[in-house]
C-alpha cells in the first residue's frame, strides 16, 4: 500500500498537471471564441451540446450550467444521435461537439449528417487538425498535453479543459445578455439559491406574533408581552404606532442586575431607542447579515417610519435561505 506522503504527491501532481492546463487555455480565448459567444448568442434556436464517453458527461454538465445562465440548451448523447436522437435537432439549433482528440468513430460519423442537414457546428476539442476540427464551422481550443493519469490514457486534464472553457463560455453569455440575480432567481426557484434570491423579509416577519406595548407600559405588561409573544423582544411604540425602541431578554436581565426599583419603572426607562430595523421589502438574506454582523436574533420590521412587526433568525433558517 502506498505511503501517505506518496499519496499526497501523487495528488499534488494531478492538481499542478490539471492548473498548468487551465492556465495554458488563456491563450485560446480569442476571436474565434468570440464568434462563438456571438454565434449562439443570436441563435434563433437552442444549443444542442454532444459527446461521447467522458466528454458527454462534461457536456451535459455545460448544458445544465447554460440553461440555469439563460441561454436554452440541450445535451444529445452522440452515440445516441445516430441510433435515432437527431430529431432532437431543430432547424436553427446550433450544435456543439466536444471531444479531445476529435477523431471518434462516434463523431465522424455524425459531423457528415450534421452537414447535410445544414447544423452549423462548434467544435470544442484539443487536437485543431483533427477530423472534427477541419469540418467544424467554429473552433474553441481546449488544448491538452498530457493526461493527469500517469498512464496518460484516463481522461482527467482533457475534461478540466472542457468544462473550463464551456464554463468561460457560459459566463460570457451571461454577460452579453445582461443577466441579472433577478433573472437568476426566474431559473433557481428551488433550493437556498433561490430563496435568497426571491424571499423577502414581508414573507417571512407576517407569520409571527407582532410584540408591542406603549412607551408607558408598565415593566409586568411588558414581560407579559414578550412571554406571550415567544420572540425574544418587543416593540414599543408611540399612539401613532410608529417606533420608539425595543426592549429584548437583555434589557430585562440588565435592569435585574441594576437594582432599580420596578414598581415605577415604565417601557421608555429601560427600552433602547435605536433597535436595528429593516425595511419589508428588504431580502430576507440581507436580514440575516444584519443580524449576524451585529450579534442580534432578531429585526423590527418598519416601513416609513412605522412598526409592522419583527423576523428572527430562526425564521430564515427555518426557510433553507442559508
Amino acid at each position: 500500500m502506498k505511503k501517505t506522503q506518496e499519496i499526497i504527491s501523487c495528488a499534488l501532481n494531478v492538481i499542478k498537471q490539471e492548473e498548468n492546463t487551465v492556465r495554458q487555455l488563456a491563450q485560446y480565448i480569442n476571436s474565434d471564441f468570440v464568434v462563438a459567444v456571438e454565434t449562439i448568442l443570436n441563435c434563433k434556436g437552442r444549443l444542442v451540446v454532444t459527446g461521447i464517453g467522458k466528454s458527454a458527461i462534461i457536456a451535459q454538465k455545460i448544458v445544465a450550467t447554460m440553461n440555469s445562465t439563460g441561454t436554452p440548451a440541450l445535451f444529445m448523447h452522440a452515440a445516441d444521435a445516430i441510433h435515432g436522437d437527431l430529431g432532437m435537432i431543430q432547424k436553427n439549433d446550433i450544435v456543439m461537439l466536444l471531444s479531445r482528440s476529435g477523431n471518434t468513430p462516434e463523431i465522424k460519423v455524425l459531423i457528415p449528417i450534421l452537414k447535410m442537414r445544414g447544423s452549423k457546428m462548434i467544435a470544442l476539442v484539443s487536437d485543431t487538425n483533427s477530423y472534427l476540427a477541419q469540418h467544424a464551422d467554429i473552433i474553441i481550443n481546449a488544448y491538452t498535453e498530457h493526461e493527469a493519469c500517469p498512464n496518460n490514457l484516463a481522461p482527467t486534464s482533457s475534461t478540466t479543459a472542457q468544462l473550463v472553457m464551456g464554463d468561460a463560455l457560459a459566463v460570457s453569455l451571461l454577460e452579453c445578455r445582461g443577466f441579472s440575480p433577478a433573472d437568476f432567481a426566474k431559473y433557481h426557484p428551488g433550493g437556498s439559491l433561490g430563496k435568497r434570491l426571491y424571499t423577502r423579509v414581508e414573507d417571512l416577519y407576517k407569520n409571527n406574533e407582532c410584540p408591542q406595548v406603549g412607551l408607558d407600559a408598565p415593566i409586568g405588561q411588558v414581560i407579559l408581552e414578550m412571554t406571550s409573544k415567544r420572540l425574544g423582544a418587543t416593540a414599543v411604540v408611540d399612539d401613532c404606532g410608529c417606533l420608539r425602541g425595543i426592549i429584548t431578554d437583555g434589557d430585562l436581565r440588565r435592569m435585574l442586575v441594576s437594582g432599580r426599583a420596578l414598581e415605577n419603572l415604565t417601557a421608555k426607562d429601560i427600552m433602547c431607542s435605536t433597535p436595528k430595523t429593516i425595511d419589508e421589502n428588504e431580502m430576507a438574506v440581507s436580514a440575516f447579515h444584519l443580524m449576524e454582523q451585529n450579534h442580534i436574533t432578531q429585526l423590527v420590521v418598519t416601513k416609513d417610519g412605522k412598526y409592522l412587526g419583527m423576523i428572527h433568525i430562526h425564521d430564515i433558517l427555518q426557510e433553507g435561505i442559508v
